[in-house]
């Protein structure tokens, strides 16, 4: 596959992806709604319409044979990169699926913040090489940012599995429960 080809997938995939998360958004309100403000799907609505615009832009060029991009020839990976890519997908799926869990067996999941730390593990550890020093650093560091800001700050609650009577103490201590 050349960099002129994966132009053209990714810009179709992602103009698809746009339109559906478009017609999504579109279940709730995506105006504004008098006395409320915008409407539950404005965000997502507006912001999905402009990715699929900018999707129409790049193949419009791809079309058109504008930019280096466009008219780049070369293989799409190098020899030897595809590789690494696969690994660290399969490791994004197999941590997707840990978070809610497979449906196996009853397994539930262990959650956001039990799946990040492990995927953080194979990524810096074995397929960055660092030591286990900034590996364990960061795998601790990056989920505890992560929770302070979403489930504290923010208020947005991330999906946490078994480990949730965990966190229900730590909502207490937090919230002088």
């Amino acid at each position: 596959m050349t960099v002129r080809t994966a132009e053209l997938l990714m810009g179709l995939a992602l103009a698809i992806l746009s339109a559906y998360f478009m017609w999504k958004s579109a279940e709730l309100p995506i105006m504004w709604v008098p006395e409320v403000g915008p409407g539950g799907g404005s965000w997502p609505f507006w912001l999905s319409a402009a990715m699929f615009g900018s999707c129409i832009w790049i193949l419009i060029n791809w079309v058109r044979r504008i930019g280096p991009v466009a008219n780049n020839e070369e293989p799409f990976f190098e020899p030897g990169l595809f590789a690494p890519v696969a690994y660290v997908a399969g490791a994004l799926l197999i941590c997707v699926a840990l978070i809610e869990g497979i449906g196996v067996g009853g397994f539930k999941g262990i959650g956001f913040y039990g799946s990040l730390p492990l995927f953080l593990i194979f990524y810096i550890r074995f397929m960055g090489k660092h030591s286990w020093v900034a590996t364990i650093a960061a795998a601790i560091t990056i989920p505890v940012v992560t929770f302070l800001f979403f489930e504290l700050m923010l208020n947005i609650t991330l999906p946490k599995g078994m480990t949730e009577p965990l966190f229900l103490k730590i909502f207490a201590l937090y919230y002088g429960l």
